[in-house]
C-alpha cells in the first residue's frame, strides 16, 4: 500500500503538470504515454503467440496521433497524410517478408493496438482544443471526474458493494461501488461547474455519467483483454499499479465520446 501510495502522488503531480505546463507540454506527453501504451500492447500480445509489427505499428502510432494533433496547430498537414498512407501500406508488406503462419492476424493486431492504445489519446488531447483554442479546463476536469469515478466505485464497492456488476471479467466490481462512483463523479462536476464556466452545470453532469458509465465498461474492456491473455496486470511501469493501461482503461472508451459531446456543443 505505501509503494501504491508513493506512485500514485506522482503520477498524478505528473498528470497535472501535464495539463497545466501549456499546449506543447500536452501535446508532447500525451503522445508519449500513447506510444507507451501501444509498446505495452504489442508486447502482451508477443507474449500470448500474436507477432504484431512493433516498429511499423509503432511509427504509424506516432503519425496517426501527429496528424490529428497537428489539425489544432496548421492546417498543413497533407505532407503527414501521405507519409502515414505509406507507413500503414508497410505493415501489410513487411508481413510477406516473416515467416509467420498467421500473417492477417499479425496484421489485425498491429492495427487494433493503434486503435485501442493511440485513438483515445488522439481524443482526448483534442478535448483541450474543442472551443478552438488551447484549454485545460477540459482535460484537467475530465482527468478529476475518472479519478473520482474510480475512487468512489473502490470506496462504495468495499463498504457498500453485494451485487456483482461483471463478475465473468472483473469479480470485485458491484453495483453499489458503480452507482457511488457515479454519484461522487456528478458532485465533481457540480464543483467544477462553479470555476470552470465553458459550459452549463447540465453539460458538466452529462460528462459526468458519460465518464463513469463508458470509463467503467472501459475497465472491463481492459479486464477482458487481461483474462483472454491469462494475465494480472498489463505491465509494471507503476509500482502498485500496474501497466500503463490499466490506469487508463477508463480513457480508451471515455474519451472519444467526450470529445464528440463537446464539439458538437460548440458546433
Amino acid at each position: 500500500m505505501k509503494t501504491r501510495a508513493i506512485t500514485g502522488f506522482f503520477f498524478v503531480i505528473v498528470m497535472l503538470a501535464s495539463v497545466l505546463l501549456g499546449q506543447y507540454v500536452f501535446s508532447a506527453f500525451y503522445l508519449l504515454v500513447s506510444i507507451l501504451c501501444l509498446h505495452e500492447f504489442y508486447k502482451l500480445m508477443a507474449k500470448s503467440g500474436v507477432r504484431p509489427n512493433m516498429q511499423a505499428g509503432m511509427l504509424n502510432g506516432v503519425l496517426v496521433f501527429v496528424f490529428i494533433a497537428l489539425q489544432f496547430y496548421t492546417t498543413e498537414a497533407r505532407f503527414l497524410l501521405v507519409l502515414l498512407t505509406f507507413s500503414m501500406a508497410l505493415i501489410f508488406i513487411q508481413e510477406l517478408y516473416k515467416p509467420s503462419p498467421a500473417p492477417f492476424t499479425n496484421i489485425a493486431f498491429t492495427f487494433l493496438g493503434i486503435i485501442f492504445a493511440v485513438v483515445p489519446f488522439s481524443f482526448f488531447h483534442a478535448l483541450a482544443f474543442v472551443n478552438g483554442h488551447y484549454n485545460f479546463h477540459f482535460p484537467l476536469a475530465f482527468l478529476l471526474m475518472l479519478w473520482t469515478n474510480d475512487t468512489g466505485a473502490y470506496l462504495s464497492g468495499r463498504f457498500l458493494g453485494r451485487h456483482k456488476l461483471f463478475e465473468r471479467h472483473s469479480p470485485k466490481k458491484t453495483w453499489e461501488g458503480f452507482i457511488g462512483g457515479v454519484l461522487l463523479t456528478i458532485g465533481t462536476a457540480t464543483i467544477l461547474s462553479h470555476y470552470f464556466n465553458d459550459v452549463y452545470w447540465k453539460q458538466w453532469a452529462s460528462m459526468a455519467i458519460y465518464i463513469s458509465l463508458v470509463g467503467t465498461f472501459g475497465d472491463l474492456v481492459e479486464s477482458m483483454f487481461k483474462r483472454s491473455i491469462n494475465i494480472k496486470d498489463s505491465g509494471g511501469i507503476l509500482p502498485g499499479h500496474g501497466g500503463l493501461l490499466d490506469r487508463f482503461d477508463g480513457l480508451l472508451l471515455s474519451a472519444p465520446l467526450v470529445f464528440t459531446f463537446l464539439y458538437l456543443f460548440f458546433t
